[in-house]
């Protein structure tokens, strides 16, 4: 093997960790008149699917351990959006829920997405053809992984 194989440019995870901050970058000026945090954003998305996830569902499917997560629900509940409460079914689950305000939230988010599409630039075919591209390298390092 080359010392090309060791050259930054030439490291895939580098791409994917430039790539992944610019477009966080990218969102950050659409999220802040919500008064939104990227993360934050993230975990809305997933309550807005599932109102009343569980810790370990929204650290599952956001892929994050309870000590990050922990703090960015702090927040939201602190800004009213959420609110934690005890599971019915088992006392030691801990369920987050909407407020009415983090529900009202959503109808103001509905921009954000085509925003930040107009803000790459890219037509929507490249654009679908690249999540495709890094949904299939996620799915094959996820098992790699596992």
């Amino acid at each position: 093997m080359s010392d090309e194989a060791l050259l930054l440019d030439n490291q895939l995870c580098f791409l994917l960790y430039g790539a992944s901050r610019a477009v966080t970058q990218l969102y950050q000026p659409l999220l802040e008149p919500l008064g939104l945090t990227y993360p934050q954003y993230l975990v809305l998305l997933v309550l807005w699917e599932t109102d009343g996830a569980s810790v370990r569902t929204l650290c599952d499917r956001l892929y994050l351990d309870s000590g990050t997560l922990t703090p960015l629900i702090t927040r939201l509940e602190s800004a009213g959006l959420v609110r934690r409460a005890r599971s019915a079914a088992d006392a030691r689950v801990v369920d987050i829920h909407l407020t009415a305000a983090g529900k009202r939230l959503q109808r103001a988010a509905r921009a954000v997405p085509e925003a930040l599409l107009c803000r790459l630039g890219l037509p929507i075919r490249e654009l679908v053809r690249i999540r495709g591209e890094l949904q299939r390298l996620f799915e094959l390092t996820k098992e790699k992984a596992s």
